[in-house]
């Protein structure tokens, strides 16, 4: 149980460090992304070792609503760069 949230965990440092290293918005808002569902995905493989559901249902929203709102602000700020260089 500990050995696999320990691998989730060092999974997860591989957008961050991915983000980290990135000056490309896209990117950023992409590693952003992976992290949000990296971390409802050990959200919910920690409710279903607790078998409290009430966390569960934390880790669904989390990454059916999170990601969609990431994504959307990401296409908005990408239409807003693409805007100020001139084009459409």
């Amino acid at each position: 149980m500990n050995i696999v949230l320990i691998a989730m965990i060092l999974a997860l440092l591989i957008p961050i460090y991915e983000a980290w290293q990135d000056d490309d918005v896209w990117q950023k808002m992409l590693a952003f992304a992976s992290i949000a569902t990296k971390t409802s995905i050990m959200i919910l493989i920690v409710s279903i070792l607790r078998d409290d559901w009430m966390i569960g249902v934390v880790g669904v929203i989390i990454l059916s609503v999170g990601n969609a709102a990431l994504m959307l602000l990401a296409h908005v700020i990408k239409r807003l760069n693409d805007v100020s260089r001139g084009g459409l």
